[in-house]
């Protein structure tokens, strides 16, 4: 019974920050627990927790006797996302190099997804291709709390949102995963680490931002 409501309520938590991030959820519009549970035919509890990790993530703030409400979203706040994604990373590939060596056939086949979603200009696919790629990493580390605190983060709205506003070369930028894959084929754990952590600061520092997405 826990598992399933801390399914439900990543799932809610998922959607709601896509919302948010995408536009379809204005600042200062007000979230509704009841509303929210009837939606997703959940109880409240589910919600609570959604919201709570929200606002962790400063995606939305409560106020006593105010409820909780949509902030806005700035720039700087997703560049420090990404600065936490890409330390996480880079930890993560101390452990998960040993054990995807030899075993990368699947990121792989998740690289040549992206390129393909990249040719046709489909921004949810890449998203959602890209985030099972960086997440496939991280949890081959086999450290859960690092997992956990990835997910929280929420990238794959992240990304989409990138991808609607910014222009670029998308087919070289998936095509640059694979040099990630290499290095983690070849056991090079400080290699891999740096590329994705490099790859993160691509999103805040100038001289980074021809790298990837």
């Amino acid at each position: 019974m826990v598992f399933e409501r801390s399914c439900l309520s990543d799932r809610i938590r998922r959607e709601l920050a896509r919302r948010i991030l995408e536009g379809e959820l204005a600042p200062g519009e007000r979230l509704v627990e009841m509303r929210i549970a009837e939606e997703f035919a959940s109880s409240q509890t589910p919600v609570r927790e959604a919201l709570r990790e929200l606002e962790a993530l400063r995606l939305v703030e409560s106020a006593p006797y105010k409820g909780t409400r949509v902030r806005e979203v700035d720039e700087g706040e997703t560049a420090e996302a990404y600065a936490v994604r890409g330390a996480l990373e880079r930890l993560a590939c101390e452990t998960a190099t040993p054990a995807l060596r030899g075993k990368t056939a699947g990121l792989r086949a998740l690289v040549a997804g992206m390129r393909e979603a990249a040719v046709a200009g489909d921004r949810e696919a890449y998203a959602r291709l890209n985030q099972e790629f960086h997440r496939t990493i991280v949890a081959a580390s086999g450290n859960q709390t690092l997992l956990q605190m990835w997910d929280s983060l929420s990238f794959e709205v992240r990304v989409r949102r990138t991808l609607a506003r910014q222009g670029g070369d998308w087919p070289a930028r998936a095509a640059w995963h694979g040099a990630v894959v290499d290095a983690l084929e070849a056991g090079d754990a400080a290699s891999a680490g740096r590329m994705l952590e490099e790859h993160a600061r691509s999103f805040i520092e100038p001289s980074f931002s021809g790298k990837s997405n």
